[in-house]
């Protein structure tokens, strides 16, 4: 049973890790079918993999965007930040639903297990048990934790800018990037943009450096 109990209305970090650390994105295919998913798969209802795929063959030349505007939604939670990288992936999110997180989560991870699985011909768990779960229980950890996940492709050295694609970090940056992501909760507390920038970045710097002095004291 898990000890964390999800409230409707309330914040928690996200994360898992592939399988004895194995990378679960091998190619950008693997994201974008990743970051579709976590949008499709946020609401009560079932079956808007399908649509899109539909929509996607009757429309060529459409866009996801296009799809987007179609029918009403009924999500199960609110996205705040996001990143995927190559071995692992960390949200925050607010609970919308009873039961919204774990609803969700489980249709994720199904849905992407069976998809990668089928794609590179192996079977069994693609994710390291199941999904971790933390309450965030504060401001001051949810401004901290923004900043983690935003930058983390940074400070696990997986990008040396601001240029990954697979998080919410440019719809922090600017007005690009999915769309998916509702950030007033966050960039609420700046006073504009690039005053949170400057608060990702320095505690980015910080983050990587710990990192990076742990590993030489393991060594």
């Amino acid at each position: 049973m898990r000890k964390t109990e999800f409230a409707c209305g309330e914040h928690y970090h996200i994360f898992n890790r592939g399988v004895d650390k194995r990378k679960i994105f091998l190619s950008d295919r693997d994201y974008q079918r990743f970051l579709i998913s976590m949008e499709l798969l946020n609401d009560e209802r079932d079956g808007l993999m399908e649509e899109w795929r539909n929509f996607k063959k009757n429309n060529p030349k459409a866009t996801f965007p296009d799809f987007r505007e179609l029918g009403s939604r009924k999500p199960l939670v609110s996205f705040v930040v996001f990143c995927a990288n190559p071995n692992h992936y960390h949200f925050i999110l607010r609970q919308r639903k009873q039961k919204g997180i774990e609803r969700f989560m489980h249709k994720l991870g199904t849905s992407y297990t069976n998809y990668f699985n089928v794609k590179n011909k192996r079977k069994g768990s693609l994710f390291q048990g199941k999904f971790k779960a933390i309450y965030i229980d504060s401001n001051e950890y949810l401004l901290y934790l923004s900043a983690y996940i935003n930058k983390n492709n940074f400070i696990h050295g997986y990008n040396k800018n601001d240029s990954w694609k697979y998080s919410s970090l440019q719809e922090y940056l600017s007005s690009e990037g999915r769309g998916l992501c509702d950030k007033k909760v966050v960039l609420g507390q700046f006073a504009n943009r690039k005053e949170y920038a400057d608060f990702m970045e320095k505690n980015a710097q910080y983050l990587k450096k710990k990192k990076e002095d742990e590993k030489y004291l393991l060594e």
